[in-house]
């Protein structure tokens, strides 16, 4: 039985798409979004640059996915002390007969006494991602782990090679035992055909290609997934209690829940209203509705101001600043795309976007969550907004989720923009549209200079308000 640093990455991320990709039926599995499709060019790109900056790499000879000639190829390499080797596949057999396959992206020889010789090799991952996540340090652990095996020396240090932050070390230390944790559960999955239970976490979930199949069987079972506030860590501890409908958590009292779970009055009261609003299908108003408060703080001004961004985080360009200007006492309602469309116009695109705002210098400005206003403090700094342009400016930004989430409890499965207009009847002119979408289509606008792909992004982000 093979067990490869894929699946490891793939249990991390979901013990269920690994079931899914190894036992499930591929008729149910769906086609991967342009999005998904954008990252994972983007992530070759990201590795091409880099080992072309390396450049003295050599690369085993062997066919695509025959792990044993691969194994056999690169261990060569090793023995021969090449410096640099890109695209290795590492290989230990375990006394009970499993087979640990790992594919570093690039492995580096260290001066050192192993059984190879008067070297060692240790590992590095290229990775897109802007941070050291779990999931990559892991992996990294792992190719660690089958070195050490192969070459008689446990490597001192593992790399990731992070955009932005460059050179990344891996305490081994710390994470090759979290390895060894995994590794029997990883093996039961395999072995067993163990189903693991459906579970929705939708940030996680949404780029999954089995997503539909999950969420559908999550809505036939009324799964507590589905309930906002189940979290991963909690959902276990209301299994405990017996506590597995919506109907058992929406007939407790805010104490009697706290007792059993101890999660606290506050998230047992967000708990409890939440399954209440959802068995009634009704919103059910917040005892201490805080944005109210704020309200009272909204500038009295017959203009209003929603603002939505559009940003391609590959790239670190805003390109829309996109606001919808609302006269409530005439009732008329007209859109202002301030566009970037090349990256190189994103300072032209802010600095409108700053002259038309402070135009109405009483007009509160809604957004929804904070992304805006922290995008905002960024390209102020970045392109040298007076310190006075912000503190006119950032008071008069509004959020509108913090009032929805903290006013009203709505029988909706999450509090994003889209699912919260949707409930309230409102649909996108494109169905299609959605943020990932948008960048997709702004890398094509840029490869092209179709313009209808600039109308569609406009549209989508005035739909957004």
């Amino acid at each position: 039985m093979f067990l490869t640093s894929q699946m490891l990455l793939s249990y991390q991320r979901c013990s269920r798409q690994l079931f899914l990709d190894l036992y499930g039926d591929k008729a149910l599995k769906g086609h991967p979004s342009d999005f998904r499709i954008k990252l994972s060019k983007d992530r070759i790109k990201y590795r091409s640059a880099f080992l072309e900056s390396e450049g003295n790499w050599v690369r085993p000879d062997y066919p695509h996915q025959d792990w044993e000639a691969g194994a056999r190829a690169t261990l060569d390499l090793m023995q021969q002390g090449v410096p640099h080797i890109h695209g290795g596949v590492l290989k230990v057999q375990s006394p009970e007969g499993h087979t640990f396959i790992s594919t570093p992206d690039l492995l580096t020889r260290e001066s050192g006494v192993s059984v190879l010789g008067s070297w060692y090799y240790t590992s590095t991952d290229i990775k897109l991602s802007k941070r050291p996540k779990q999931e990559y340090q892991i992996l990294a652990a792992y190719h660690a782990f089958l070195l050490a095996q192969m070459q008689g020396i446990d490597p001192p240090e593992s790399w990731l090679y992070l955009r932005d932050k460059g050179w990344y070390q891996v305490d081994l230390d710390l994470v090759l035992p979290k390895l060894l944790g995994l590794i029997p559960d990883l093996i039961a999955i395999v072995q067993q055909e163990f189903e693991p239970e459906v579970f929705i976490v939708r940030n996680r979930c949404q780029l999954c290609a089995w997503f539909d199949h999950c969420y559908s069987r999550a809505q036939h079972e009324q799964h507590l997934s589905l309930l906002p506030g189940v979290t991963p860590s909690r959902y276990p501890i209301l299994l405990q209690h017996n506590l597995r409908t919506v109907e058992a958590i929406a007939a407790l009292q805010p104490h009697q829940l706290n007792q059993k779970t101890g999660f606290g009055l506050a998230v047992s009261q967000q708990l409890i209203y939440q399954a209440r609003s959802t068995v009634s299908q009704r919103p059910l108003l917040l005892e201490t509705p805080e944005p109210f408060i704020v309200l009272s703080r909204v500038p009295d001004s017959p203009i209003e101001l929603y603002f939505d961004i559009e940003a391609e985080p590959s790239i670190n360009v805003v390109y829309l600043n996109g606001v919808l200007l609302v006269n409530q006492i005439t009732g008329h309602q007209e859109f202002f795309p301030f566009v970037a469309e090349t990256p190189d116009q994103e300072r032209q695109a802010w600095e409108e976007f700053v002259a038309f705002v402070m135009a109405y210098p009483q007009a509160p400005i809604y957004h929804f969550c904070p992304y805006e206003v922290q995008t905002v403090k960024r390209l102020a700094r970045q392109y040298g907004a007076s310190g006075e342009v912000l503190e006119l400016l950032l008071p008069r930004f509004i959020d509108v989720h913090r009032w929805i989430t903290q006013a009203v409890t709505l029988p909706v499965e999450n509090y994003t923009l889209k699912v919260i207009a949707r409930w309230i009847g409102f649909e996108w002119r494109n169905a299609e549209a959605n943020g990932a979408q948008s960048i997709c289509w702004y890398e094509d606008w840029l490869k092209t200079g179709d313009r209808t792909l600039l109308d569609i992004i406009l549209e989508y982000n005035e739909d957004d308000w």
